[in-house]
């Protein structure tokens, strides 16, 4: 797989009609030591909180072992045995699917009882070749495990959903026994036909609607879809601060006048000193769009001009409570959140000049080092939201 490829993983779930609390399971980790992806999609039995403890229990397990490179049926056999059991049904019960993406390498996927997984390339499934392994465990016998892998090219995608989505309409005239995967990869063609370059999210938004629509909109189950796209990356450079040296003014306004993407400059002294080097107009704008922060200034070539410290800091308050429903304001803090949260690989270069005007020592410590905003902001991107980041101290 090329190199330069970006992973975009995203998930839409909504819950059982009368719940508050969903009892699928979705979670997705960056291993970055690895340069590996791990995602996992587990449907806890029943619906509501006792579901979703099944489901967490076993998503986090899933996880966890994967990540250390466990054997795929010792995984599956140790999460079945730690599963509480049911005292009604006798059962302990959450199915799970596990996809292990190796950055620049392969996608390797085990899938336990949910519904099978489908891969589209050129806007139409791939049919993988898929090992099913019984397990021995005399506790265990008769449980199955599919096993698959392939190695994915540039515009793949992967979709995981749950029961909520596979058997959304049964008992309808239209699906008798269920939306199935038969149908749900036909409307997968049809969406990717309309739309080759749709967003993972709103793949996953189009196909947890459509199900919404074959319940009549009011859910019989928890509904999940996970989808994955493998594309180009999206760029994005952030400069803040002077850098040590006034030697390395050039240089820094040589990155940024260079870059292929996106520009954010946070901080006056950051910003006249690329106006000075490159001999760029700085306007600034007198519209307080945010009460809390200096208004923007506009330059030319550059998407977004703000002030540093304070900007930054509420950026990385923003990002750290992001939520499902987070819509965009307009201040200058939400403006670089938005920047963000539409690329995927950030570049964020630090310059490590002392200002003065920080140094004050009843402003908090988080205002006072950059460096630690900036790094902050960096762990919830890579941590949270997956994105691929690297800093370079000028």
């Amino acid at each position: 797989m090329n190199k330069n490829l970006y992973i975009e993983v995203e998930a839409k779930q909504l819950n059982h009609h009368d719940e508050k609390i969903c009892g699928d399971v979705f979670l997705k980790k960056r291993i970055k030591e690895d340069r590996r992806i791990i995602v996992v999609l587990s449907d806890g039995m029943g619906h509501g909180v006792k579901a979703n403890v099944l489901a967490t229990l076993t998503a986090t397990m899933a996880l966890n072992f994967t990540v250390e490179h466990r054997d795929p049926e010792k995984i599956a056999e140790i999460i079945m045995k730690t599963l509480p059991v049911c005292s009604q049904r006798r059962i302990s019960y959450a199915t799970f699917t596990v996809l292990d993406l190796e950055i620049d390498g392969k996608v390797s996927i085990l899938e336990y009882d949910n519904p099978p997984v489908m891969v589209f390339r050129n806007n139409k499934v791939l049919n993988l070749s898929r090992q099913i392994i019984e397990l021995q465990n005399s506790e265990l016998q008769g449980k199955k495990l599919t096993i698959s892998s392939f190695y994915p090219k540039l515009f793949d995608r992967i979709v995981l959903v749950s029961d909520g989505v596979a058997q959304s309409g049964m008992g309808s005239d239209k699906f008798p026994f269920g939306w199935e995967s038969e149908n749900i990869i036909s409307y997968v063609e049809s969406v990717l036909e309309m739309d080759d370059k749709i967003s993972a999210v709103k793949l996953s938004e189009k196909i947890v609607n459509k199900a919404v629509a074959n319940d009549r909109y009011i859910l019989k189950d928890d509904t999940s879809c996970v989808s994955v796209y493998f594309r180009f990356p999206r760029k994005l450079l952030l400069v803040t601060g002077p850098p040590i040296s006034a030697s390395s003014d050039k240089e820094l306004a040589e990155i940024v006048k260079n870059y292929d993407g996106k520009k954010i400059i946070c901080g006056g002294t950051t910003t006249n000193i690329i106006s000075r080097e490159l001999n760029l107009k700085v306007v600034d704008s007198l519209e307080f769009t945010d009460n809390e922060l200096p208004p923007i200034s506009y330059m030319e070539g550059i998407d977004l001009v703000t002030e540093g410290i304070l900007t930054l800091n509420k950026v990385w308050k923003i990002l750290s409570n992001l939520g499902p429903d987070y819509r965009p304001g307009k201040g200058p803090a939400d403006q670089i959140v938005k920047l963000i949260l539409e690329s995927d690989h950030i570049d964020i270069i630090v310059g490590t000049k002392i200002n003065e005007a920080h140094q004050d020592p009843n402003v908090p410590v988080d205002l006072e080092i950059r460096r630690t905003i900036t790094s902050r902001i960096a762990d919830v991107l890579e941590n949270k939201l997956l994105k691929h980041i690297t800093i370079k101290y000028l």
